[in-house]
């Protein structure tokens, strides 16, 4: 099932976090070899983790992590504008419309429902959030995923050859997207939006404002 989580309440669901933050670094320290610093937790944490993002979540039947992404709003700080400035030609993207989408994870042991999942859960925070937008760095295995989903972006920057590829892309949810999500899932989209509302039904997980300081 899918959950929508911020930041300063993942201390509610503490396997959850720790798998997600742990399958983290196994993908992107261990197995990708990006340069991110993993702490004495075997964790993957970076600065904006501290901004209370929100978080979407595939929580697997045993209530581990499955797959996982990081939402941060344009108008504040985001990795798009800080560290990838050279794919835009300088142009930064700031927009109450428009949602950074980063740290698209997926455990060792996920099924392929879970990459469904994350495709549906992101059309809901587009949906329920009403954000005409995602913009993220992808590369060429993400760039696959995209294609074999049906959801590819509008790619308006590009750097770096081959293995070093990397593109900006701009994401909306197409109609069309949503039976072929849903379907791959063997879920109606009622389910769908149970689990978003049930993230959100206690007092103090009400949705709020992101942080953009």
């Amino acid at each position: 099932m899918l959950r929508y989580i911020y930041g300063v309440d993942l201390h509610k669901f503490p396997l959850l976090r720790d798998t997600m933050f742990r399958d983290r670094a196994r993908q992107f320290h261990d197995r990708l070899g990006w340069a991110v610093t993993v702490n004495d937790r075997g964790e993957e944490r970076d600065q904006y983790d501290g901004h209370n993002p929100l978080y979407v979540i595939w929580e697997q039947a045993n209530g581990r992590h499955g797959g996982s992404m990081r939402f941060l709003p344009t108008t504040g700080r985001t990795m798009v504008n800080e560290h990838f400035l050279h794919v835009t030609g300088g142009v930064r993207i700031e927009s109450p419309l428009i949602w950074e989408c980063t740290r698209f994870c997926l455990a060792p042991d996920a099924g392929r429902e879970v990459t469904a999942g994350l495709v549906l859960g992101a059309g809901e925070v587009m949906a329920q959030f009403a954000v005409e937008h995602f913009v993220a760095v992808f590369d060429l295995r993400l760039a696959r995923i995209y294609r074999v989903m049906g959801v590819e972006p509008d790619v308006i920057g590009a750097a770096g050859n081959g293995r070093n590829w990397i593109g900006l892309g701009l994401w909306e949810m197409q109609e069309a997207a949503w039976p072929r999500t849903l379907a791959r899932l063997g879920i109606g989209r009622e389910t769908s939006l149970g689990w978003f509302r049930a993230s959100f039904s206690a007092p103090t997980a009400a949705p709020r404002e992101l942080a953009v300081a």
